[in-house]
């Protein structure tokens, strides 16, 4: 299998998870908005969180689109899933006590353990993914190098 081929399918599946993410969360933005008030955060950051959390999946997304922004995307998509998985952990470790999952869609099915091995999942194939695109980037500047 090709490096680029796997890159390739890397970037598709984090582009898909967070346009899907993201545009569920959107699609029943009643419900979304109630799971974050019920979050452990201050309410007066629901607002901003509701706005800003679909945002930043589709700005990942786009970024993940064009080879400019490749890198940044898959750093970014990292960060995040970093982050979300972080939360999870902290919930599993019953910081907060009984809290609802504000994911969208199918990915809200999910109990807390299902959905820290797909968060992790996640994390590990951006980490995949962001070797493999370095190393494709060196080996394009070599074979220029040589070249000229």
């Amino acid at each position: 299998m090709s490096r680029k081929w796997l890159v390739e399918t890397i970037v598709l599946l984090l582009f898909v998870l967070f346009v899907y993410a993201a545009t569920s969360k959107l699609m029943d933005y009643k419900h979304f908005t109630f799971q974050m008030d019920a979050q452990p955060f201050d309410d007066r950051f629901t607002p901003w969180l509701v706005f800003g959390v679909p945002l930043v999946e589709f700005v990942i997304a786009a970024m993940l689109i064009f080879k400019r922004t490749l890198m940044a995307g898959l750093w970014a998509s990292l960060a995040l899933m970093l982050i979300f998985t972080g939360y999870i952990i902290m919930i599993k470790l019953n910081f907060f006590g009984k809290i609802p999952c504000s994911c969208g869609g199918v990915i809200s099915r999910l109990n807390w353990t299902q959905h820290l091995f797909f968060n992790l999942f996640f994390v590990l194939i951006s980490i995949a993914g962001i070797i493999l695109q370095r190393r494709h980037v060196q080996a394009s500047r070599q074979n220029a190098m040589s070249l000229s």
